[in-house]
């Protein structure tokens, strides 16, 4: 048999099991009636697929060139046809029954509504007074919540204030440390400053102390060597001769 034949049963089969889940879902719906037409038009869209691939195949067979695979595909057709007509069928069924459910259904909530709304209409001043009461009483806890929820809120408030102006205590004890740190700098700053100007005065006061130093002592040398008299020896009248 040809795999064209074969892929177009096996759709026949996947949409004939499709629509019967459909029809399942319609037998186990319930409510509300409006959807109801929603998942009858998705059945019927599945049964319409269902017979376009039923006729497919019938196509499929009478291009077969053997005779034996042509009936017996047919023959296929025909068994897929009648449990065509028995799915219809099976979703008419489904339908009208969901459908008379449904309708039951929403008369019996209708009703019931409707004795519930008879039953407050018979309430008794007492019950209204009782009503009342209760509706006073849960007016009050709300009020004493909201109170408690306003002490609460005003406890809260004045913490956060207390808090407030310590941080602004706390910023100009800082702005304060800062003035005072930076009037130190400066001091450092200009002793350092008055450190080298005396080291610097130092340095050249003993270098005028040795210069000075270096000077007397080279003019006393000079002096010294400038007394010293000097002997030169005359030769005798013996010598001489």
């Amino acid at each position: 048999m040809a795999l064209p034949v074969k892929m177009c049963q096996q759709d026949v089969v996947k949409l004939d099991l499709q629509a019967k889940a459909a029809i399942q879902d319609i037998r186990e719906f319930d409510g509300p009636l409006e959807a109801l037409s929603d998942l009858n038009l998705k059945a019927r869209g599945k049964i319409n697929g269902l017979r376009e691939k039923i006729e497919e195949l019938e196509k499929l067979a009478l291009e077969q060139d053997k005779e034996s695979d042509k009936q017996h595909i047919l023959n296929n057709v025909e068994k897929h046809r009648t449990q065509l007509a028995s799915t219809q069928n099976a979703l008419r069924k489904a339908y009208l029954a969901s459908q008379i459910t449904l309708e039951k259904k929403e008369k019996e909530q209708l009703m019931q509504g409707g004795a519930e709304m008879r039953q407050r209409k018979h309430l008794g001043r007492q019950g209204l007074v009782k009503a009342s009461s209760n509706v006073t009483e849960s007016l009050m806890s709300l009020s004493r919540l909201m109170a408690t929820q306003v002490q609460h809120s005003e406890q809260t408030m004045a913490t956060l204030e207390t808090s407030s102006r310590t941080i602004t205590d706390t910023h100009e004890e800082f702005k304060n440390m800062g003035g005072h740190i930076t009037a130190s700098r400066k001091l450092l700053t200009k002793y350092n400053r008055r450190e080298m100007t005396d080291k610097l005065l130092i340095f050249l006061a003993l270098v005028f102390f040795f210069a000075t130093v270096l000077y007397i002592v080279k003019r006393r040398i000079f002096s010294a060597g400038v007394d010293t008299p000097i002997h030169t020896e005359v030769p005798s009248v013996n010598q001489a001769a």
